[in-house]
């Protein structure tokens, strides 16, 4: 039997962080890449010029507007995140055993993956149910390793360990996209009779890489810490634990502020994260530009500028506090809202994926690692502290995504719901400055 290494050995830290390197890819090549280009290329009709002629999807009887569609199907997916995991996390916590909660959604989230193998119009179900899959299984396992964060790394290790977790996702999901560029982009080199279906086996090699690089990280990381809370009813002590939870939060001010500023803020960024590929496909005027080359080169331009935006924003952290660093953060997510709105070239939209990466990395790095500080140090049931964290933040998605895919039902495009990521922004500014004004900031 492998030793337990102990909390804050480097390579227990390590071996957390690398789930990233297995897990970002859903990310970039599900969520941000590949699979937004390849629905918009099967729901979108455009003219010569790159006008958009028709984008309604028949769905169940209905038609649909098809960002509004996808929208719809990630909220619900987000809403059976939400009201799931703080159950699961309660009962893994109780048991000790959240490892295996981390694989099983790793595992349903990688099969979601393949599945879109066999995505088409004619059986949308079967394709829109293996991509909500994928989300729950994606985000499921979210919770699982945010939670492990303070039980693997001190304090003062927890802001460069977040920071490590979100570089190497980064770096891994580059590789992976730039793999499956290359078998896209040059099809017949390959022998595949269209761009089609290496676009297909993209959906598979992401459900393969996931599965396989995951195993280093269960290798390592410890099962968790059992609930001191005694019974034999899992169900009930489950919720126990979330009630004792809910307690504490509301008993300190300032994690309960924080959670709000993060609800608010994490409302645009998700969102944003989820859209920008679907804005840039029926937004963005390409002309001679083709549309799926500088879709993926302004989403690489994304995640190389986001490893650095973390590093920096971590080094930051040390000096200024991480609050300081979240408000200036939302200050220039701010500032890109309202210069996205005015785009349309090519060129535009390189320079603002140049900044949301900037800032895109580092605010889920901080965000999470400044959650971590604020639990108590002698709190073993870390499981569903995070669980609040996470459900926070999947409850602000599914209002995020419905406010999208209604403005993109009724106005038919969807550049009139930035005007609400930017309200988000800013309420969340608001709240971040009242509480650092209550001089909680944390520097290492």
């Amino acid at each position: 039997m492998r030793k337990t290494l102990p909390k804050g050995h480097k390579k227990l830290i390590r071996a957390w962080a690398f789930y990233d390197w297995a897990n970002s890819v859903y990310s970039l090549v599900i969520s941000s890449a590949v699979f937004p280009i390849f629905y918009g290329a099967l729901t979108v009709i455009k003219d010569d010029q790159g006008n958009v002629i028709n984008d309604t999807v028949a769905f169940m009887g209905f038609q649909f507007n098809n960002d509004a569609l996808i929208s719809y199907v990630t909220a619900l997916a987000f809403i059976v995140i939400a009201l799931m995991s703080p159950f699961l996390s309660g009962i893994a916590d109780y048991l000790g055993n959240k490892k295996s909660f981390m694989k099983s959604f790793n595992y349903l989230g990688a099969l979601g993956c393949i599945g879109l193998y066999w995505f088409s119009l004619e059986f949308l179900w079967f394709g829109l149910l293996s991509y909500f899959f994928g989300l729950v299984g994606f985000w499921g396992s979210i919770v699982f390793y945010n939670s492990y964060l303070p039980d693997i790394a001190f304090k003062d290790q927890q802001d460069k360990a977040s920071s490590l977790g979100f570089s190497l996702g980064y770096i891994g999901s580059i590789f992976l996209l730039i793999i499956c560029l290359i078998m896209i982009l040059n099809y017949e080199t390959f022998g595949f009779a269209s761009e089609s279906v290496p676009t297909r086996w993209s959906f598979v090699l992401t459900g393969i890489w996931w599965i396989g690089f995951s195993q280093y990280t269960y290798s390592i990381l410890p099962s968790s810490n059992k609930s001191t809370i005694q019974g034999k009813n899992y169900l009930f002590n489950g919720f126990r634990e979330l009630k004792l939870v809910f307690r504490k939060i509301r008993m300190d001010p300032f994690m309960e502020k924080y959670l709000t500023a993060f609800f608010i803020y994490s409302m645009a960024v998700q969102t944003i994260m989820l859209i920008a590929t679907y804005f840039g496909v029926e937004e963005i005027k390409w002309g001679n530009t083709d549309s799926t080359t500088g879709l993926i080169t302004s989403i690489l331009l994304i995640q190389l500028v986001a490893i650095a935006g973390a590093y920096f924003a971590a080094r930051l952290s040390r000096k200024i506090g991480n609050l300081n660093v979240l408000i200036i953060i939302n200050i220039i997510w701010v500032t890109v809202c309202v210069y996205a709105y005015f785009i349309h070239t090519p060129v535009q939209f390189y320079i603002a994926a140049f900044f949301v990466g900037l800032v895109m990395g580092a605010i889920q790095s901080i965000s999470r690692s400044t959650y971590s500080k604020y639990i108590p140090n002698d709190e073993k049931d870390t499981t569903s502290f995070f669980s609040f964290f996470d459900v926070t933040e999947k409850i602000g998605l599914v209002i995020g995504m419905s406010f999208y895919g209604i403005s993109a039902q009724l106005t038919g495009s969807v550049r009139y719901s930035i005007f609400f990521l930017i309200i988000f922004f800013i309420i969340g500014l608001i709240l971040l400055f009242q509480l650092r004004n209550k001089h909680r900031i944390f520097k290492n």
